[in-house]
C-alpha cells in the first residue's frame, strides 16, 4: 500500500494522473469540420466587406465625376455671365451717366473722320436752306451766269472746310460739351419718363446742331461777307451759353425760314423710344441681380468642385472664350449698324466715332483675355503635372543660384564699391547734374522737374556718403 506521501512524488516525477471515466480530453472532443466553416466564413465576410468598400469607391467615384462636371458647367456659366456683367456695367455707366456719355463723345470732333462727316452734314443742310448759286446769279453779270455752278462747288468746299475748322477748334471743344451734356440729360429725362421739357415727337429724340452752324456762319460771314449781302451778327457761343432763341436769330440773319428738323441730327426713330424705355427699366432692375447671380455661380463652382485647382483653370479657360466669343457678336452687331449707313464719308464717320466710343469696352476684354490666361496658367502650374514640378524644380534652383549669386556681388560690392567711388567722386557728380539736365530738357513739366530734382539731390547725397565710408572701412 503506497502513501499519500509516495502518491505526490509520482506526480511531481511528471506521471500522469489516472484519467476519470466519462471525462474525454479536448482533443478527442474537438470536430474537424469547424475550423472550415470558420475560415469560409471569415472569407464570405471579407468579400462581402471588400465588395462594399468597391461599390462605396464607385459610388464616390461617380459622385466626384457628377461633382466635376457640375463645376465644369458652373464654371463655363459663371465666365460667360461675368464677360456679359461686365458689358452691361460698362453699358449703363456709359449710357446713363451723363458725365460719363459727355467724357466719352468729348473727343470725337478731334478724329478726322467723324470731323469730316459732320462737317459734310452740317454743309449740306446749310447748302439746303442758303441757295447759294441763285445768290451768284442775282450778283453777276448775265454774260458771267455760267460761272455760278463751278463757283457754287468751289463756295461748298470752303464751307466744308471753314465748319471742320469749327469743329476741330478749341473754342468750339466747349460748346461741344455742353451741348451733348444738355442733350443727354434731356434723353435720360424721356428715357425715365420724367421728361415735361423735351419733345419726342413721334418717337424721336434729336441732336440739334445748330450751334455748330451758327459758328461756322460766323466764321463764313468774316471770310466771304459779299455772299449773304450783309455782314451777320450773330451769338458766339465759345463759352457754351446757348441762347433759347437761336433758330429765330439764325433765321433772321439769313433771311430764310429754317425746316422744323434742320440740322438736327436722329438718336432715337419712330417706334424705338418706348422699346429703349423699357430696356432702361429692365436694366436697372436687373443688372445687380445678374452681377450677384454670377458671384453667386462663380461661388457654386469652387464649392461643388473635388478639384479646385482644375476649376481655376476651366475658369480661366472659359473667360478667354466666353471674352472672344462676346467681342465677335459685337463686331458682328456693329457691322450691321454701319451697313445701314450711306458709304463713304458718313458711313467712315460712325465707323470712327463708334471706335472711340466702345473704346473702354475693349480695353476691358482685352483685360478679361489676359485675366483669364494668366488664372489659367498659375493654376496649371502650381499642380502636380510633370510640367509644373519640373519648372518650379528649375526656378527654385535658378533662385538660389541668382540669390547666392546677389550675395556674392554684394560683399564684392560692399568691399570695393566705395574706395572706387571716391576715387571717382568728381566725374560721378558730374554725371548725375548731366543726366538731371538731359531728363529735364526732356521732361518740361514742373512735377517732373520737381522729381528729378529730388532724385539729383538724393543721388549726390548716396555718391558722397559712399565715397567717404572708404576711410572707415579700411580702420575696421
Amino acid at each position: 500500500m503506497s502513501s499519500p506521501a509516495s502518491a505526490s512524488s509520482a506526480e511531481v516525477a511528471g506521471d500522469p494522473a489516472p484519467e476519470v471515466a466519462g471525462d474525454p480530453s479536448p482533443e478527442v472532443s474537438r470536430d474537424p469540420s469547424s475550423g472550415d466553416d470558420e475560415l469560409a466564413r471569415l472569407r464570405a465576410e471579407v468579400a462581402t466587406l471588400r465588395a462594399e468598400l468597391g461599390a462605396r469607391t464607385r459610388r464616390g467615384d461617380r459622385g466626384r465625376a457628377v461633382r466635376r462636371t457640375i463645376a465644369a458647367v458652373l464654371a463655363a456659366v459663371a465666365a460667360f455671365a461675368l464677360v456679359t456683367s461686365v458689358v452691361g456695367l460698362w453699358a449703363a455707366r456709359t449710357t446713363l451717366t451723363t458725365d460719363r456719355w459727355v467724357a466719352t463723345v468729348a473727343p470725337l470732333p478731334q478724329d478726322p473722320a467723324v470731323s469730316a462727316a459732320v462737317a459734310q452734314y452740317a454743309t449740306t443742310e446749310l447748302f439746303k436752306v442758303v441757295d447759294v448759286e441763285q445768290r451768284l446769279r442775282a450778283v453777276l453779270p448775265e454774260q458771267a451766269a455760267f460761272v455760278a455752278g463751278p463757283l457754287t462747288g468751289q463756295i461748298r468746299d470752303q464751307v466744308r472746310k471753314i465748319v471742320t475748322d469749327v469743329l476741330r477748334s478749341d473754342r468750339f471743344q466747349v460748346l461741344w460739351v455742353e451741348l451733348n451734356q444738355r442733350v443727354h440729360q434731356r434723353m435720360l429725362a424721356v428715357l425715365n419718363g420724367t421728361s415735361d421739357v423735351v419733345i419726342a415727337r413721334n418717337d424721336r429724340i434729336e441732336l440739334d446742331l445748330l450751334p455748330l452752324i451758327n459758328q461756322a456762319l460766323r466764321e463764313l460771314s468774316a471770310e466771304l461777307p459779299t455772299l449773304f449781302g450783309k455782314q451777320l451778327t450773330l451769338p458766339d457761343l465759345s463759352s457754351g451759353a446757348i441762347p433759347e432763341n437761336l433758330r429765330e436769330r439764325v433765321q433772321e440773319e439769313l433771311g430764310v425760314t429754317l425746316p422744323a428738323n434742320f440740322a438736327q441730327f436722329t438718336v432715337y426713330d419712330s417706334g424705338k423710344l418706348w422699346a429703349a424705355q423699357q430696356a432702361v427699366a429692365t436694366a436697372k432692375r436687373d443688372l445687380a441681380l445678374f452681377a450677384g447671380a454670377t458671384i453667386a455661380l462663380l461661388i457654386a463652382a469652387f464649392l461643388v468642385s473635388p478639384g479646385r485647382r482644375r476649376t481655376a483653370v476651366q475658369l480661366g479657360m472659359w473667360l478667354v472664350v466666353a471674352a472672344v466669343a462676346v467681342t465677335a457678336i459685337l463686331r458682328a452687331v456693329r457691322r450691321e449698324i454701319i451697313a445701314q449707313v450711306p458709304a463713304g464719308t458718313y458711313r467712315d464717320g460712325v465707323d470712327a466715332a463708334m471706335t472711340s466710343i466702345f473704346g473702354l469696352l475693349r480695353e476691358r476684354g482685352v483685360q478679361i483675355i489676359v485675366i483669364g490666361t494668366l488664372l489659367a496658367l498659375l493654376a496649371y502650374l502650381v499642380g502636380p503635372g510633370r510640367f509644373p514640378v519640373w519648372l518650379r524644380d528649375r526656378l527654385a534652383r535658378a533662385t538660389r543660384v541668382t540669390a547666392r549669386g546677389v550675395r556674392s556681388g554684394s560683399r564684392v560690392l560692399a568691399a570695393h564699391a566705395p574706395g572706387w567711388i571716391a576715387a571717382h567722386l568728381d566725374p560721378l557728380r558730374i554725371a548725375g547734374v548731366v543726366v538731371a539736365v538731359i531728363l529735364a530738357l526732356i521732361l518740361s513739366s514742373w512735377t517732373s522737374l520737381l522729381i528729378i530734382l529730388g532724385l539729383l539731390i538724393a543721388y549726390e547725397a548716396a555718391v558722397t556718403l559712399l565715397a567717404h565710408r572708404r576711410p572707415a572701412l579700411r580702420q575696421a
